[in-house]
C-alpha cells in the first residue's frame, strides 16, 4: 500500500455518471445506470466514488444527466460526509443548460467542459476522469504517479483482454515503454499488446491530465464543429497523433487480494453481465473481494435488522447455501441457493430461489420456483410462479436475455392478469 498521498491529495476526481445504460434494459427505465443496485448494499457508481476515496482524493464532482433523481438521492445519503474546512467536498453537477440554452451534455468531453470553472476553483493540479458505471477496485495513486514520472499529457487506463473478445472495444496500441501510438475504436484486427499476442489493451475510460492541459484541450474542442465533444472518439485520439499519451496498464494498482486470480473489471452493462458479476460475489473465494477491509466500499448505510431464517420442517426449511443475503430478509420455509437478496427480500414457504439477484424489498410468494433472474425492486412475485425452467414461456412474459437470464418488473407481473 502506497503511503505518500501527496498527488492525491493535489487531484480531483470527475465521474462522468450521465449515462442511461439502455442495454440494461427497464432496469434504468426510473434510474440512471450508475444508480443501479449492485453487490446487495451497493450502487455501481460507489465502486468508482470508493476507490477514489481510499486512494486518498477527496474533491470529487459527479456529472448527471439522465433520470438522475435516484442517484442524487443516493450520493446525498451516502455520500455526505465530506468536510468542507478539511479542504473537502462532493459536487453533484446535473446537466442545466449552463452553456446555452438548450444545451445539455453533449458527450463525456462537453460534460466537463461545462464546468471547468468549478473544476478551477478546486485548485488542483491533476484532474482524474472516471466513468461512474463499472466494477472494480483501483488504487489511483498509482496511475497519478506513473503519469507525473512519464511527463505524459495524459494517461489512459488500459485492461488487458483476450484479443478475440478486443474487437467489442477501444483497443490501445502501444510501443515497448508503454506509449500510445494508435486508437483504434472497435477494430476488427484488435492490436496485440507486447509480448503477448493473445491479448489486447482496451481503455478503460479512465483518465489523468494535468488540469491546464485539460483545460486548454477543452477549450479547443468546444469550438470544433465536428468533434463529438467526447474523451473517446475526439480528446484521446488527438492527443495520441499531437501528443503524449501513456497508457497505464490495470494490473499494476489493481486492489485484490491474495487468492483472486486475475485483476477484476467488469462493465456491468447488459443483464447477462449485470447478473453474473453479482453472482460472481456469492463464489466460495470471490474474484472480486468486497470483504477486504483496508478498501471497503463505501455507500449508503440503511438500518436494517438482521437477516431472519425460520421453520424447521421436510420440504419447508428456511435455508441459503452459497448465497448473500441482506439485513432485513425474512427466509420464511424457503430455500435459497446461489443467489444475492438485498436488504427487506422476504421469500415465503415453500419457494425455491436458485441463481436469483432479488432488489430490494422484493416478495417472493409461497410455492413460487425461480431459477436465473434479476427482479427489480419491490417486485411482488405471484405465489407458484415457475420462472427459468421454460424458455418459451419465458420469453413471452418477461425480458429474457441471449444467455436465459430474466429480469422480471412489476409491470411485467401485472400484466400476467391482464
Amino acid at each position: 500500500m502506497i503511503k505518500d498521498r501527496h498527488l492525491s491529495a493535489n487531484t480531483m476526481a470527475f465521474v462522468l455518471a450521465g449515462g442511461r445504460g439502455s442495454r440494461l434494459k427497464e432496469l434504468t427505465d426510473i434510474r440512471a445506470k450508475p444508480a443501479v443496485f449492485f453487490g446487495g448494499k451497493s450502487r455501481i457508481i460507489d465502486f468508482a466514488l470508493s476507490n477514489a476515496l481510499n486512494s486518498g482524493i477527496r474533491r470529487i464532482g459527479v456529472a448527471t444527466q439522465y433520470k438522475a433523481h435516484s442517484l442524487i438521492r443516493h450520493l446525498h445519503q451516502g455520500w455526505n460526509f465530506f468536510r468542507a474546512e478539511r479542504n473537502e467536498g462532493l459536487d453533484i453537477l446535473p446537466a442545466s443548460q449552463r452553456a446555452a440554452e438548450g444545451h445539455w451534455y453533449l458527450g463525456t468531453a462537453d460534460a466537463v467542459t461545462q464546468n471547468i470553472d468549478i473544476i478551477e476553483s478546486y485548485g488542483v493540479e491533476y484532474i482524474l476522469i472516471l466513468a461512474g458505471d463499472h466494477i472494480y477496485k483501483q488504487d489511483y495513486q498509482v496511475m497519478l504517479e506513473q503519469h507525473v514520472e512519464s511527463d505524459a499529457d495524459v494517461t489512459v487506463g488500459c485492461i488487458e483482454v483476450p484479443r478475440e473478445e478486443a474487437h467489442a472495444l477501444g483497443v490501445m496500441n502501444v510501443d515497448d515503454h508503454g506509449r500510445i501510438i494508435d486508437f483504434v475504436e472497435k477494430p476488427e484486427s484488435p492490436p496485440a499488446m507486447p509480448g503477448d499476442e493473445s491479448k489486447s489493451l482496451a481503455s478503460m475510460g479512465i483518465y489523468v491530465f494535468k488540469t491546464n492541459t485539460l483545460v486548454a484541450l477543452l477549450q479547443e474542442d468546444a469550438l470544433n464543429k465536428d468533434s463529438s465533444h467526447d474523451f473517446g472518439s475526439d480528446i484521446i485520439p488527438a492527443l495520441v497523433n499531437s501528443g503524449k499519451a501513456i497508457a497505464h496498464n490495470f494490473q499494476n494498482s489493481c486492489v485484490s487480494s491474495d487468492n483472486t486470480k486475475a485483476p477484476y473489471w467488469r462493465d456491468v452493462g447488459t443483464i447477462d453481465a449485470f447478473w453474473q458479476a453479482n453472482l460472481d460475489l456469492t463464489e466460495f473465494v470471490p474474484e472480486l473481494d468486497i470483504y477486504d477491509r483496508q478498501w471497503p466500499i463505501w455507500t449508503y448505510q440503511e438500518i436494517t435488522p438482521p437477516a431472519k431464517f425460520i421453520h424447521d420442517e421436510e420440504n419447508r426449511r428456511g435455508s441459503a447455501l452459497s448465497s448473500l443475503v441482506c439485513g432485513g430478509c425474512i427466509i420464511s420455509g424457503a430455500r435459497i441457493n446461489r443467489s444475492l437478496l438485498f436488504p427487506h427480500v422476504y421469500c415465503h414457504s415453500y419457494s425455491s430461489v436458485k441463481k436469483v439477484v432479488a432488489m430490494p424489498e422484493v416478495s417472493i410468494g409461497r410455492g413460487a420456483k425461480l431459477k436465473n433472474a434479476v427482479i427489480d425492486r419491490g417486485v411482488n412475485i405471484p405465489s407458484e410462479l415457475v420462472v427459468g425452467y421454460d424458455a418459451e414461456l419465458d420469453g413471452k412474459r418477461f425480458r429474457r436475455s441471449e444467455n436465459g437470464v430474466c429480469l422480471i418488473t412489476q409491470k411485467m407481473i401485472d400484466d400476467l392478469t391482464t
